[in-house]
């Protein structure tokens, strides 16, 4: 399956580097942790074009609430969480925590954002009505990579770098329910909640996929690119998209069989975070350079 660009790159003003990105398929928008510049970039999904952008501060993890079209931010070493009005462009609340801000997710059912600790041992927990901290999740080990929420089984799964490993919370008590050990991965880096399958899909730097159930059995197991960093799953479409190694590798899933790499593109070698927009199909990726900092949409054929 090529995977083919669909416009040249499009440069971002101001160099500074990028960090996740996300689509929110409904309203149309890409949205990308544009830390360098401390701002979060705003992008039409369907012309390409870019919006503008919020500053917010170095951020890394950006979710959505589907509701509202809000967008939540962490916002890195400025120590805290902000949400965004995308379509104003502007900054509307922000709430300072206790450490430095990497990934985040949104559960809608509870209306609560889940917010890693950098390089830490917690997950911080805030109330998106009020927007203020109502607790903190204490986890194994440190070094928390990236979270995805089971709605369903109300559980949330992090990643843990430095033990291998992922630990599951439990959303309704906030405290960790059990852990599932990922032995064949170094640097757990990687991880998308599959609803579809109801599978757990994880990486390590060392060139390792593996899928678990949600119960924690190893199911199956890829050879991938090293250093992957942010994967992106279409659940509709049993896709799971990957950036790392200077490549986007696109991987087929299955509920019973091993995932099967089916694309894979060479791209800029400072490319490492990318989305899957599943209305169209499409992968928007962002990286930095000397020259500058650029966004890029990859169609699929």
């Amino acid at each position: 399956m090529p995977i083919v660009p669909v416009d040249p790159p499009q440069r971002v003003p101001v160099i500074g580097g990028f960090d996740y990105v996300t689509v929110d398929a409904a309203r149309r928008r890409v949205y990308a942790a544009h830390g360098g510049s401390r701002s979060l970039l705003v992008v039409d999904a369907d012309s390409g074009k870019i919006l503008g952008q919020v500053r917010v501060g170095p951020m890394a993890g950006v979710a959505v609430d589907p509701a509202s079209g809000h967008v939540f931010t962490g916002n890195g070493t400025w120590r805290s969480v902000s949400e965004v009005d995308p379509v104003a462009l502007k900054e509307l609340r922000s709430v300072d925590v206790p450490g430095d801000i990497d990934a985040i997710a949104y559960d809608a059912q509870s209306g609560r954002i889940l917010a890693d600790e950098d390089d830490g041992t917690h997950i911080y927990v805030i109330d998106a009505k009020t927007f203020k901290r109502i607790g903190s999740i204490i986890l194994p080990g440190h070094k928390p990579e990236y979270l995805a929420i089971n709605a369903k089984a109300r559980e949330l799964y992090q990643n843990i770098d430095n033990l291998s490993e992922v630990a599951v919370v439990d959303l309704r008590t906030l405290k960790v329910r059990r852990i599932i050990k990922t032995p064949s991965l170094q640097h757990n880096h990687p991880l998308q909640y599959d609803s579809v399958f109801d599978q757990i899909l994880v990486g390590g730097i060392n060139g390792k996929l593996d899928v678990y159930s949600s119960s924690g059995k190893l199911l199956q197991e890829l050879d991938v690119p090293q250093r992957i960093d942010q994967c992106d799953v279409d659940a509709q479409h049993h896709l799971l998209a990957c950036a790392g190694s200077g490549k986007i590798t696109l991987i087929k899933t299955d509920a019973s069989a091993a995932p099967q790499i089916v694309g894979q593109v060479d791209v800029a070698p400072g490319m490492h975070t990318l989305a899957i927009d599943p209305q169209t199909g499409t992968i928007w990726a962002v990286w930095a350079t000397q020259d500058g900092d650029f966004i890029q949409q990859f169609s699929l054929k």
